[in-house]
């Protein structure tokens, strides 16, 4: 019976509810830094270009900050998320479907990222000479980045490499998969110990996840004086041609939605679920309305177990069990956003990414989107693994921060059509199973 199934541990998604006014901050701190750069570039003022220098420490800052944090983070909080599923054979038949629905289409959103932003950001106005000024400016790292880069693997070896046979060195090494894999196969060890052992360490991983949190917080409250930092610089050595840059990967993110969107989840809703694109559009806007405002996956969850029973007639069983799990794990929108992130900046800082270096990329983004930790920007800030395991400088982190606030709605609005469009498609799938078990005992009658 459906109705039997293990009870689902949410794990805090990618865009939970942020501080109130934080992107207001972030916004003001962007908005000042594009003033002074600007104003540093169009007057050529030896004052203004001077400030601008004089701010990068504060820059650097905020990034070495934020880097100290994020790794054991991305650790606790993804171990907290496998852990607490408990017994993975207790999760039957229904669980296995919808993870299967929501890490496959994941999958497919990291490749139709990549595709998307191989065929747009050629577009972008940056020259070799910027990115080699750009590439000066992030010597300033983390020493862990830049020894990721000399330490990049392809190939067999890459595929051997991803089992580390230490797992701390790993981390200290700035070799992040490898760490990540230890601690997926960690906590599928530990889902399937007893309860009262597994919550032993499951809980512990929550008091750390959440302390770090607050870490986190913490070092955020700084983002709008190291985004005013960043981007002064930035704009004052390349002008208007970083802010095009910018717009133009902003379009990108959401053109590569739209394609994923009516590629992927329309076509599956269609054949799988069999109700038509338009009636189900009508069913599902309040939720997408509400995540594209709040930024919230969570915050939706209410209107869409609304809209899953009134207005898509959907199982009760199906919905209360795929809505909050997909709510807490479904970040196909935000996989497609790190795709395209990560080609971005490796063009931005004219940095090489051929097939193995991409392979690489997307296994780090699909790893960590298993459970992305409860903070602000939370899509960017795990970018982190796959950055360090391409050898990309961490200092584009700060420039996708500044411009986070746009593709931030429409990657969590993406999350929630797919967790959404994931139980439809299940609660298809269970509804025929169901009828043909009907049909063959009354065969068997």
């Amino acid at each position: 019976m459906r109705s039997m199934m293990a009870p689902v541990i949410i794990v805090p998604g990618n865009n939970t509810v942020r501080p109130i006014g934080s992107h207001v901050w972030m916004a003001l701190g962007l908005a000042a830094g594009l003033g002074l750069g600007l104003a540093a570039v169009l007057t050529h003022s030896p004052l203004l270009l001077a400030a601008t220098r004089w701010l990068r420490p504060l820059g650097t800052l905020f990034l070495n900050l934020l880097s100290m944090v994020v790794i054991p983070l991305v650790a606790t909080a993804l171990f907290t998320g496998i852990a607490g599923l408990g017994d993975l054979r207790r999760v039957g038949r229904l669980g296995v479907r919808t993870l299967g629905f929501l890490w496959g289409t994941t999958l497919a959103a990291i490749v139709v990222g990549f595709v998307v932003a191989a065929l747009l950001l050629p577009l972008a106005p940056i020259t070799p000479d910027q990115q080699a000024a750009l590439r000066q400016t992030a010597a300033a790292d983390s020493g862990a980045v830049g020894h990721a880069a000399e330490q990049i693997t392809t190939g067999a070896r890459f595929i051997v490499e991803l089992i580390p046979s230490n797992p701390v060195r790993a981390a200290v090494d700035g070799n992040l998969l490898p760490l990540i894999v230890f601690i997926t196969i960690f906590a599928a060890a530990a889902a399937a110990l007893p309860d009262e052992k597994r919550h032993a360490l499951t809980d512990l991983a929550d008091v750390a996840t959440q302390a770090l949190i607050r870490i986190v917080r913490w070092v955020l409250l700084l983002a709008p004086l190291g985004i005013f930092a960043i981007v002064a610089d930035a704009v004052a050595k390349f002008g208007l041609d970083l802010i095009k840059t910018m717009a133009l990967f902003i379009l990108t993110v959401i053109a590569g939605l739209a394609v994923f969107i009516a590629g992927v989840y329309l076509p599956a809703v269609a054949v799988v679920g069999r109700v038509g694109a338009r009636r189900y559009l009508r069913a599902i806007r309040a939720s997408l309305l509400m995540a594209f405002s709040t930024t919230s996956s969570l915050t939706a969850l209410p209107i869409m177990l609304e809209a899953a029973e009134s207005e898509l007639r959907l199982s009760r069983t199906v919905a209360s069990f795929v809505l909050p799990l997909g709510a807490s794990v479904g970040r196909a929108g935000s996989a497609l956003f790190q795709a395209v992130a990560v080609l971005f900046v490796a063009r931005l800082y004219g940095i090489p990414l051929e097939l193995g270096g991409m392979f690489q990329a997307g296994a780090a983004v699909f790893l960590a989107s298993l459970t992305v930790a409860s903070v602000p920007s939370a899509s960017i800030v795990s970018l982190v693994p796959a950055f360090a395991a391409t050898g990309l400088p961490l200092s584009g982190l700060q420039l996708l921060l500044g411009f986070d606030r746009v593709p931030d709605m429409f990657r969590t609005m993406t999350n929630v059509f797919g967790t959404l469009t994931a139980a439809t498609v299940v609660d298809a799938v269970e509804s025929r199973d169901q009828e043909g078990h009907a049909k063959t005992r009354r065969t068997d009658a």
